[in-house]
C-alpha cells in the first residue's frame, strides 16, 4: 500500500512539475512565436475565401452575368478543391517511434508534405499560391473563369489549417493545445469584421484603372495576402527541434514536456482494426454530425452575411460597414466562452449553448419585420456559429491526436 501511494505521489509531483513558473514562462515565449502569426495567416486565408460575399454586393454578379445558382456554384467548387487536396497537402504517417529528438531523424519516421517542407517555408508558400490566386480573381471576366479561379483557390487554402494544427503539437502538450486552436480560429471572425472594413474602403476605388469596385477587392486584398506571406518566410517557425528562438534548455525541457503528454499516436502502430473501431463508434460519428452542421452553417453565414444584411434594406456600402459589428461580436464570443469553458474544464455545455444562441438568431431573424430586430438575430447567428466551431475545433484538438486532418 505504501509502495502505491508512493509512486501516486511521484506522478502528482512529476505532472505538477510540468507546471512551473518555468514552464508557464516558456509557453508564454511560444505563444508570442506561433500564435500571432498563424492566426494572421488564418485570417487572410478566411478573408481571401469570403470576401466574394462582399464582392458580390458591390456587382460581381452583374458584371459576369452569373445567376444564383451558377454563383452558388462557384462557391461549392472552392469546398470540393479544398476536400480533395486538403488531405494531399499535410498527410504524413508516423511509425510508432518518439516523435522528438533523438528520433526525429530516425528512418523510422516518415512524415510527408510538412514534414518534407518545413513548416516555415510550407505554410508561407501555401499564402503566396493562394495571394496569386486571390488577386486572379480579380481578374477574372466571364463565369467560367470564376469557377476555375475558385476551384484554384481551394487547392491552395486547403492545407494550412491542418498544418498549422501539426505545428502547434510538436510545440504544446495536448491539454495546452486545445484552447490554443480555439484562439486561433477567432482569426475567422476578425477576418469578416475586417473584411467589412476593407471592402468599404476599396469600393470607392470604382472606376480606378478602369476596374470596377469588386475587383479592386479581390486584387488588394490579394496583394495584402502575397506581402503578410513574403514576410512570413522570416517569422512562422520551423520544427521545435530547429528552433531558433528556443535555447537549448528550453527546447530540452520542451521535449521533455512533450515526451511525458500521453499520446497513443506514437506508440500504437496502425491497424485497420482501429478504422473499423472509429467507423462504429457512435461518438465519432455523433461528433462528425455535429461539426459538420456547425460547418455548414458558418460558412453559408460568412459568404452570404453582406446579402443578407443588404437584403434587409440596407444600401451596398451600408451593408459592407454592417458586417463588422456581428463579426466583432463572433471574435470576443469566441475568446471570452474558450477561456471560461477552459477554467472550468467543460466544452459540451458551452457547445449546446451557443447552438441555441445560433438558432435563437436565426428565429429573430425569420420571424420579425423591421430591420433593426432582424440585425440583432444576425448577431445572435454570427456570435452562436462561430463560438460552436471554435468550441468543436477545441474538442478535436484535445482528443484527436496526429490524425493530420483537420477541416475548417
Amino acid at each position: 500500500m505504501s509502495s502505491k501511494t508512493a509512486s501516486e505521489k511521484g506522478s502528482s509531483v512529476s505532472v505538477e512539475n510540468f507546471n512551473t513558473p518555468e514552464d508557464k514562462q516558456l509557453l508564454r515565449k511560444i505563444d508570442l512565436r506561433l500564435i500571432p502569426i498563424l492566426t494572421l495567416l488564418y485570417l487572410l486565408s478566411f478573408l481571401d475565401r469570403t470576401n466574394i460575399g462582399n464582392a458580390k454586393i458591390v456587382g460581381l454578379t452583374t458584371d459576369l452575368n452569373v445567376s444564383p445558382p451558377e454563383y452558388n456554384t462557384a462557391l461549392a467548387l472552392y469546398f470540393v478543391a479544398y476536400v480533395i487536396f486538403e488531405v494531399p497537402a499535410n498527410v504524413y504517417h508516423v511509425i510508432p517511434t518518439p516523435l522528438y529528438p533523438p528520433y526525429m531523424n530516425s528512418p523510422h519516421h516518415r512524415c510527408y508534405s510538412l514534414k518534407r517542407f518545413d513548416p516555415q517555408i510550407w505554410l508561407p508558400t501555401l499564402t503566396l499560391f493562394w495571394g496569386i490566386v486571390s488577386i486572379c480573381q480579380g481578374l477574372v471576366t466571364n463565369k467560367a473563369g470564376l469557377f476555375g479561379i475558385r476551384f484554384l483557390l481551394g487547392v491552395a487554402e486547403a492545407g494550412l489549417f491542418p498544418g498549422v494544427i501539426y505545428v502547434f503539437s510538436v510545440y504544446y502538450r495536448r491539454h495546452e493545445r486545445s484552447w490554443r486552436v480555439a484562439i486561433f480560429f477567432g482569426g475567422a471572425a476578425l477576418a469578416g469584421a475586417f473584411g467589412g472594413i476593407l471592402a468599404y474602403a476599396i469600393g470607392k476605388m470604382h472606376g480606378v484603372a478602369g476596374r470596377t469596385g469588386w475587383e479592386w477587392i479581390f486584387i488588394l486584398e490579394g496583394i495584402l495576402t502575397v506581402v503578410i506571406a513574403l514576410l512570413a518566410y522570416f517569422v512562422v517557425p520551423t520544427w521545435s527541434h530547429k528552433a531558433k528562438f528556443l535555447t537549448p534548455s528550453e527546447k530540452e525541457r520542451l521535449f521533455k514536456r512533450l515526451n511525458a503528454d500521453s499520446d497513443a499516436a506514437l506508440i500504437e502502430k496502425f491497424e485497420w482494426v482501429y478504422v473499423r473501431q472509429a467507423l462504429t463508434d457512435h461518438l465519432v460519428w455523433g461528433y462528425a454530425f455535429l461539426f459538420h452542421g456547425f460547418a455548414f452553417v458558418l460558412y453559408s453565414l460568412s459568404l452570404f452575411l453582406p446579402t443578407i444584411i443588404a437584403d434587409l434594406g440596407f444600401k451596398s456600402w451600408q451593408a459592407q460597414l454592417l458586417t463588422i459589428p456581428p463579426n466583432s461580436l463572433a471574435a470576443i464570443s469566441i475568446w471570452t466562452t474558450v477561456w471560461v469553458s477552459s477554467k472550468v474544464d467543460r466544452r459540451a455545455p458551452f457547445i449546446l449553448g451557443a447552438a441555441a444562441v445560433a438558432i435563437l438568431g436565426y428565429i429573430v431573424l425569420l420571424t420579425t419585420k423591421t430591420p433593426g430586430a432582424q440585425y440583432v438575430g444576425v448577431h445572435l447567428a454570427a456570435a452562436g456559429v462561430y463560438t460552436g466551431n471554435a468550441l468543436l475545433l477545441r474538442y478535436a484538438a484535445n482528443d484527436f491526436e496526429h490524425v493530420g486532418v483537420y477541416s475548417c
